[in-house]
């Protein structure tokens, strides 16, 4: 059986649980690292401020290694 294309492989959060808020709350993503196997993201309450939540994703064309001086 064919394997569907991915239409789904990278999803975007909008909503997240808040546990100080006690609700679903909008949410700001936040780039926190740059490694050589993807970034890292964190995902803060737009209302309290509050890390919710955070993701990993594979794009691996933002790191560069530099050559030593």
């Amino acid at each position: 059986m064919p394997r569907p294309p991915d239409s789904y492989s990278e999803l975007e959060v909008s909503e997240l649980y808040c546990a100080k808020c006690k609700r679903a709350t909008p949410v700001r993503q936040r780039l926190l690292l740059i490694l050589p196997s993807g970034n890292k993201y964190d995902y803060t309450c737009s209302v309290c401020g509050s890390s919710v939540g955070s993701k990993m994703d594979d794009d691996t064309s933002a790191f560069t290694i530099l050559p030593p001086k």
